[in-house]
């Protein structure tokens, strides 16, 4: 059974950063595109980063570029999402996610298993 663990969500003044983590198990994950997705108040729940397994290959909607950073550490089984220059419009519920491919992921949001989701509140 896959199972997707996030942490590091809060609370944090706009401009300020945030780390989150995603612990995956269940199955081995190395050869998995890895990835982040976040959902706002009232809105549909949309890709943010994605990470491929075989090169390392990222993805990023347009409004994180140059503030976002994905990572994944295969021996660990995780995935990271470094998180710089808050605004507000960044606070979300966000979900790790596993895939078959990172464009996938980033194009056609396809994924496999979503994590429970971590908060993020980003105040003004």
């Amino acid at each position: 059974q896959v199972q997707l663990v996030e942490s590091g969500g809060g609370l944090v003044q706009a401009g300020g950063s945030l780390r989150l983590s995603c612990a995956a198990s269940g199955r081995t994950f190395s050869r998995y595109a890895m990835g982040w997705f976040r959902q706002a108040p009232g809105k549909e729940r949309e890709f943010v980063a994605a990470i491929s397994w075989l090169d390392g290959l990222t993805y990023y909607v347009d409004s994180v570029k140059g503030r976002f950073t994905i990572s994944r550490d295969n021996a660990k089984n995780s995935v990271y999402l470094q998180m710089n220059s808050l605004k507000p419009e960044d606070t979300a519920v966000y979900y790790c996610a596993v895939g078959g491919a990172a464009q996938s992921m980033a194009e056609l949001s396809l994924v496999d298993h979503y994590g429970q989701g971590t908060q993020v509140t980003v105040s003004s």
